[in-house]
C-alpha cells in the first residue's frame, strides 16, 4: 500500500510538472489589433504615383498588442489618443493626405483587457511618423525597439524623434526580440531611413508580418508601387522582396497596416489571434 501511494504521488508530482511546464512554454501566447486611428486619403495618387491620382481611399491606423510568455510586447501606437477629442479629427496641412479620427483609445482598449501601460516593459515602432508614435510616452517604461538610422533621423526643426529620457535599444538590422524566434524585427528601410517590419509566430494561427508602412495598401503591394513621399526608392523596392521572401519561406500571411478592406475581415481586440 505504501509503495502504490509513493508511485501515485510521484505519478502526480510529474502530471503537474508537465502542467507547468506546459503553461511556461516560451514564445507567442497571443496577439490583439487594436484600432489606432480611421482616417480617409484625400488623394492616393500620393501613395502609388501616376495610378489612382484623385481617387479618395478610407484608410485605418493599426497596433498590435502582443502576449509573450516573457512579458507584454507593443508594435506601433498610432494616431494620438487625444485626437478622440478633437470634432473634426486630425486635419492635415496637405488636404492629399489622410484626415485622421480616434474612435477608440489605445488607453481604453488596454483597460478592456486587463493591461495597464504600465505592464508593457517592451515595445518598438515600425517608424516615426506620427500615426506610429502618437503614444509612445503612455509606455514611459517600456523598452523602445527602434533602428538607429530611425532614431538618429531629425525630426522636424531637428528635434529628436522620441524622449532622450525614454529607454531605447538602437538596431542595426533585424532582431530576435526574445531569443526565441517568435517575435523578429525585421529592418525594412526606404518608406523612412529605418522603417522595419515584424514577423510574429503564433502557435496556431501561424506566422504573420505586420507590414508597417512598407506598405500601404494591397493594390501597392500587388504592384510593388513605392509611394512618392518615400526616403529611398531602391530601398522601399529592396524592403517588399525582403519580405516577399519571408513570406515564403515562413509560408506567412501579410497583415497591412492601413489595408481597411483587409482589416475590414480580422478579429479585433479584445478578440485575439493565438
Amino acid at each position: 500500500m505504501t509503495r502504490k501511494f509513493k508511485l501515485a504521488l510521484a505519478m502526480a508530482a510529474l502530471a503537474l510538472s508537465a502542467q507547468a511546464a506546459f503553461a511556461q512554454k516560451p514564445g507567442v501566447e497571443r496577439l490583439y489589433i487594436m484600432n489606432c486611428g480611421e482616417g480617409v486619403a484625400g488623394d492616393i495618387g500620393r501613395w502609388s504615383p501616376g495610378v489612382n491620382e484623385g481617387k479618395s481611399m478610407d484608410f485605418v491606423d493599426t497596433c498590435y498588442l502582443i502576449k509573450h510568455s516573457q512579458g507584454w510586447f507593443l508594435w506601433d501606437t498610432g494616431i494620438p489618443d487625444a485626437v478622440a477629442t478633437m470634432p473634426n479629427g486630425l486635419v492635415p496641412a496637405d488636404p492629399k493626405a489622410v484626415t485622421w479620427r480616434r474612435p477608440k483609445t489605445l488607453a481604453s482598449q488596454l483597460e478592456q483587457i486587463g493591461v495597464k501601460p504600465a505592464d508593457v516593459k517592451v515595445m518598438g515602432v515600425s517608424h516615426t511618423h506620427p500615426d506610429h508614435i502618437g503614444n509612445v510616452e503612455m509606455f514611459p517604461q517600456a523598452t523602445l525597439y527602434v533602428q538607429k538610422a530611425e532614431y538618429d533621423w531629425p525630426g522636424a526643426n531637428n528635434e529628436p524623434r522620441f524622449k532622450p529620457s525614454h529607454p531605447v535599444e538602437l538596431l542595426a538590422g533585424d532582431k530576435d526580440v526574445f531569443g526565441d524566434g517568435s517575435i523578429t524585427i525585421l529592418s525594412t528601410p526606404g518608406h523612412t531611413p529605418g522603417h522595419q517590419s515584424l514577423m510574429v509566430r503564433l502557435p496556431k494561427t501561424g506566422v504573420v508580418v505586420l507590414s508597417g508602412d512598407a506598405v500601404h495598401f494591397k493594390d501597392n503591394w500587388d504592384n510593388r508601387r513605392v509611394p512618392s513621399m518615400n526616403a529611398n526608392k531602391d530601398q522601399s523596392a529592396a524592403s517588399m522582396q525582403k519580405i516577399a521572401d519571408t513570406l515564403h519561406r515562413e509560408k506567412a500571411q501579410l497583415w497591412i497596416n492601413h489595408d481597411k478592406a483587409q482589416r475590414d475581415t480580422q478579429k479585433m481586440s479584445p478578440e485575439f489571434y493565438n
